[in-house]
């Protein structure tokens, strides 16, 4: 379990993270979302001990990282964004080199070492140097450097960045693999991403936690609830007289006709969470209005994480 408690971190003046908490259970796979210079970096950094915090406190598997600094950093395995490697050994000699690195038992390193390049796919070509390989197989290096000595906590920053469509599902499936041992935390970008892997999504603004739920619940509580979107057949255009006629509209918008003279259109509820779409059928049906098509918005991460960022982090 990682917990952090009023996280705070300045450099001089300013404050790059300002008196954050939050816990990432065991077996959670959570995603650290948020702008550029919103702060993940500097909390990521202060999770495997790299930086320390100016002030509050965080334990990593009840190891405190300033305190018990070797103990906790042995519990965690960090992929920095990039994947900074040395492209002039092969995938087994490096990783090997990070099993030194990790102190991880002389008799038990090279089966150890084995084990990972399996789990991460590069069996075949182990014996390739570094530099001769894709950036979706270096980004498997990286990751086998990171889970080698089998640590209980996994830090992967940005890990599917440059990588094409194929290479960001392997990976993507991989890491869904790995939440079934380790604890993951991630930053990206990619807020599908986030969504399909992640448990849990924690939102980062200014320095400040501005959400912290289920992708779902995110979604369901940024989404357009007073909003349905109906596509018709309207020779007498009478959709006009509707407003009227349902008291509950507040607004109809027209946004575009079909290719087969059927218009889409946007209603928008007077009330949140009111659902129009039974009045719509009954009313629309009288005036003799076809409906081909009715249908709520689709909410995705994407949308929260603006509406919440925009609103300037109202939780």
């Amino acid at each position: 379990m990682i917990e952090v408690k009023n996280f705070t971190k300045k450099y001089g003046n300013f404050v790059a993270v300002d008196n954050i908490s939050f816990v990432v259970n065991d077996g959670e796979i959570v995603g650290l979302l948020g702008p550029n210079g919103a702060g993940k970096s500097t909390t990521m950094n202060a999770i495997t001990g790299y930086i320390e915090q100016t002030d509050g406190e965080i334990t990593v598997n009840g190891y405190d990282t300033i305190k018990r600094s070797k103990k906790s950093k042995r519990e965690i395995g960090y992929m920095p964004e990039g994947t900074p490697l040395y492209m002039d050994l092969t995938i087994k000699e490096f990783v090997t080199y990070m099993a030194e690195l990790r102190k991880v038992n002389r008799k038990e390193r090279k089966a150890k070492v084995q084990e990972v390049i399996e789990k991460v796919g590069l069996s075949d070509m182990q014996n390739k140097l570094i530099k001769n390989l894709s950036r979706g197989q270096k980004q498997r290096v990286s990751l086998a450097g990171t889970l080698i000595g089998d640590p209980k906590v996994l830090i992967l920053d940005e890990p599917t960045v440059g990588l094409d469509p194929k290479q960001v599902t392997e990976i993507r499936s991989l890491i869904k693999e790995l939440g079934k041992k380790h604890t993951v935390i991630l930053s990206s970008h990619i807020l599908s991403e986030v969504s399909q892997i992640c448990d849990k999504v924690i939102i980062i603004n200014k320095g400040k936690i501005v959400a912290e739920d289920t992708p779902e619940n995110l979604e369901n509580k940024t989404s357009n609830s007073n909003i349905v979107y109906i596509t018709i057949e309207d020779p007498e255009n009478k959709i006009e007289t509707m407003k009227d006629k349902i008291n509950g509209i507040k607004n109809i918008k027209f946004i575009e006709e079909l290719e087969d003279k059927t218009k889409k259109y946007e209603i928008t509820a007077n009330k949140e969470n009111e659902d129009l779409r039974k009045e719509i059928f009954k009313e629309f049906a009288k005036e003799g209005i076809t409906i081909f098509e009715m249908k709520k918005p689709e909410a995705t991460l994407e949308d929260a994480f603006m509406k919440i960022i925009g609103e300037g982090g109202k939780k």
